[in-house]
């Protein structure tokens, strides 16, 4: 498609998360010229910070650890040979006369592409971390803002601080690992889905409205810590081993942020077929926003589909509005026939 010039791509992807990754699989089977740009040094996106969770909620797939199905997507965004660039944050764009985009790095190196997919999740996330003083001294050994190994929680006292969807994932997972677990929030309302809540709620012992006021400690170790009510101001201590911190991340989008884009509450404005305010350019995952948006895996995967497809068809507007089912599609014949080869010996 693009022989004039080999370094001109039909879709480039802003972003290497769930959304970019299937994005990357699925411009390979519209036969696209495709590149993924990734300002960290691995794919994943935000997925890196919970690699021991396991995921439930795509469909099709069995309970498995957040690393694995990182791995898989990986796998197969790399089918179709995408390049593949590590390090380099997008910071301008602008667009030439012919209708290619220009994409320049905070490094200087400049991208072509005739059309862009957004897919830059939760931008560069910076974790919340405890505002209490002398938390940082314990961050190397017992307090955590993630978790990594679960291992490392058997029969210990675990407190999480926290009430969104990360902070009752992690008390679940540690329900059968943990001796026991205090959840401390400082609402009495949780902000994770209803039906994880209710199942924290039948083992953790849940301490609303509460917050951490202040550790206490032996050397490089939390031993105890004091709660706060929020509401009448008293105060509770008691013994903990380890201290789970879950309070969120700060959103940066750097110079993305900058581009005259449509913008919502949470994300970049699309329309129903993932289309920005400016043409030619595309969003999936988290990073945009529209009215029935789903905050899932498998719905950033939807996304993904619908934005190349509108790619595809804004670069040959009499092509299919969508690629044939895997069963059919022509890219797939000869690697079909490697895989039963495989199957029978």
């Amino acid at each position: 498609m693009n022989q004039e010039h080999p370094d001109i791509y039909d879709v480039t992807i802003v972003g290497g998360g769930p959304a970019g990754m299937y994005a990357a699989f699925y411009s390979g089977m519209r036969a696209m010229r495709t590149k993924i740009i990734e300002a960290k040094t691995e794919l994943g996106g935000f997925m890196r910070t919970y690699p021991e969770k396991l995921i439930w909620d795509v469909g099709g797939v069995e309970p498995v650890r957040c690393e694995k199905l990182i791995d898989s997507l990986e796998r197969q965004a790399r089918t179709f040979d995408p390049e593949i660039v590590f390090g380099q944050e997008i910071a301008g764009m602008e667009r030439r006369e012919d209708n290619v985009f220009v994409l320049t790095s905070k490094t200087g190196e400049c991208h072509y592409t005739r059309t862009v997919l957004l897919c830059a999740g939760r931008g560069m996330t910076q974790i919340q971390k405890l505002d209490i003083e002398g938390a940082s001294r314990y961050e190397l050994s017992n307090l955590h803002y993630t978790i990594t190994d679960l291992s490392r929680f058997k029969n210990k006292h675990v407190l999480i601080s926290g009430g969104g969807n990360s902070a009752v994932d992690w008390a679940n997972e540690l329900a059968n690992v943990a001796r026991q677990i205090t959840v401390v929030h400082r609402r009495h309302e949780f902000g994770g889905h209803e039906q994880p809540v209710e199942q924290m709620k039948a083992f953790a012992k849940v301490m609303t409205p509460y917050s951490l006021n202040k550790l206490f400690g032996a050397g490089e170790r939390i031993e105890r810590v004091e709660l706060v009510h929020t509401g009448t101001g008293s105060f509770e201590e008691f013994e903990v081993d380890e201290v789970v911190v879950s309070h969120g991340y700060d959103r940066d989008f750097g110079n993305l942020s900058s581009w005259k884009l449509d913008r919502g509450d949470y994300g970049i404005i699309v329309d129903p077929q993932m289309r920005t305010s400016e043409d030619g350019i595309f969003g999936a995952g988290d990073f945009i926003t529209y009215d029935s948006k789903v905050r899932l895996i498998a719905g950033a995967f939807n996304d993904a589909v619908l934005a190349v497809n509108s790619a595809k068809r804004y670069l040959d507007p009499d092509s299919s509005k969508m690629a044939g089912v895997s069963s059919h599609n022509p890219r797939f014949s000869e690697k079909n026939k490697e895989i039963v080869q495989q199957e029978i010996g």
